[in-house]
């Protein structure tokens, strides 16, 4: 095969390929008595495997080091890793799609599709029209899209939600919306609030707690000033209590 031949079997572009064989990442084909380069099947399935690792983030250098181990390894094996990268590639694509077609069926203004057990959760809840209680609707819809909220956590918040004082204690923290950040009513509710929820959820939280770096901050600036001081405080309990 030619250097065009082989870039377009591979995906690659030939400026890519001869970059390759300036940093020793490539080795120089020999050439035909044309001046042609001549690529070999072998020389296509490194370049494959090339593509993948940088296209998974690895540095060049890191890609060296990781062709280093597969000096030696038989073709057929490297082509049946090759292939298995590309049946995941595949599977990620479809999931991909099966959740972008569930987005797409959704009417204007719907959350999007959620995994089963948070839809089971989600329908237990009593009926409000509390802006707080929407929030943690949409918190909720997060973790589960993320994968944070796993079956036994989103079993444990059922005692949570069905608990008909929990729509009280959202009317409480949208009636702080106007209020100043020393309200007196400010400590009692996050003491409620985090009274609310079961020692067992507490232990199932993960040991870095459920918030990445940076979500908290967006999550409070949802929040009036009031309002944020409450959840803030609820969120530093679960943290806390969730390393303990």
């Amino acid at each position: 095969m030619r250097i065009g031949e082989i870039a377009a079997l591979v995906g690659l572009t030939t400026r890519a390929i001869r970059h390759y064989h300036h940093v020793g990442l490539l080795p120089e084909p020999e050439r035909r008595p044309n001046g042609y380069r001549a690529y070999s099947v072998r020389d296509a399935v490194l370049l494959a495997r090339v593509r993948r690792l940088t296209e998974l983030g690895l540095g060049l250098q890191e890609v060296r080091d990781a062709l280093a181990d597969d000096a030696g390894r038989e073709l057929t094996e490297i082509l049946e890793e090759l292939d298995a990268d590309l049946a995941r590639q595949e599977a990620a694509v479809r999931e991909r799609r099966r959740r972008l077609g569930a987005l797409l069926a959704e009417p204007p203004g719907a959350t999007g599709p959620v995994s089963p057990a948070l839809a089971a959760l989600l329908a237990q809840a009593p009926g409000t029209d509390s802006p707080s209680a929407a929030k943690d609707r949409e918190y909720l819809t997060l973790l589960d899209t993320t994968g944070t909220a796993d079956r036994q956590m989103l079993a444990l918040l059922e005692t949570v939600i069905a608990d008909p004082g929990i729509v009280e204690l959202y009317e409480r923290l949208d009636a702080l919306a106007d209020a100043p950040t020393d309200d007196p009513r400010i400590a009692p509710l996050a003491a409620d609030l985090v009274a609310a929820v079961p020692e067992e959820l507490f232990a199932a939280l993960p040991r870095d707690g459920v918030v990445v770096t940076g979500f908290k901050e967006a999550l409070l600036a949802e929040y009036s000033p009031a309002q944020a001081e409450v959840v803030g405080r609820v969120m530093d309990a679960f943290v806390e209590r969730g390393r303990g």
